[in-house]
């Protein structure tokens, strides 16, 4: 049974009328996209580390094959990876290289109201680094600078909340859309990484 196309912006089903190449499912989608694309972090778009992911987050290469997060002969850069019309949207893959994603959970309401829990994270990063809305639509990714012990990923239970910490093995899923006013490069971490340990 063949997939369901879903629009890279809002992930709602393509109409039966879109063209098989088409990767939006309307006009103000591709706009959308077009801005949100402007807006990530020039740290991450230089990188060579770029996959697509389907609407399930499974990631796969530009050319729509299976890729892997530890096998760099399956990462694009963002310039090839944007272009693609395979899978349903972008994502980043982590390496170890001093990038960490705090991935937060489940944290902003129907109006974008940040869960306290969410909002002594954001805190601690006190407006230094590029914050985006995942592709839920209902959490946020906090991109920055830091190590993590061992550098292994970890998952913390925070009240309501669950906060994912991730350096190295991981791709992220990323849309581009900017949180509130946060700015447009990656701030240090470590402070936020430690205090969350």
């Amino acid at each position: 049974m063949p997939t369901t196309r879903r629009c890279e912006h809002c992930d709602e089903p393509m109409p039966i009328t879109a063209r098989s190449h088409a990767r939006f499912c309307k006009p103000a989608c591709r706009a959308a996209a077009h801005r949100a694309s402007r807006a990530i972090p020039a740290e991450l778009t230089a990188r060579p580390r770029w996959v697509r992911r389907t609407a399930r987050k499974v990631p796969v290469t530009v050319g729509g094959c299976a890729a892997s997060s530890t096998d760099p002969a399956s990462w694009s850069t963002y310039r090839d990876a944007a272009r693609s019309t395979a899978g349903a949207g972008l994502g980043f893959v982590l390496d170890g290289d001093g990038l960490v994603c705090l991935d937060l959970d489940h944290c902003l309401d129907a109006e974008g109201t940040v869960a306290g829990w969410a909002r002594n994270i954001l805190d601690m990063a006190a407006d230094s680094t590029w914050v985006e809305v995942s592709p839920s639509g209902d959490g946020l990714h906090v991109w920055g600078h830091g190590q993590l012990p061992d550098d292994a990923g970890r998952r913390l239970q925070l009240g309501d909340g669950t906060v994912e910490l991730y350096s190295t093995g991981r791709y992220i899923a990323v849309t581009g859309r900017t949180f509130g006013d946060t700015p447009q490069r990656l701030g240090d971490l470590q402070h936020v990484i430690d205090s969350l340990l």
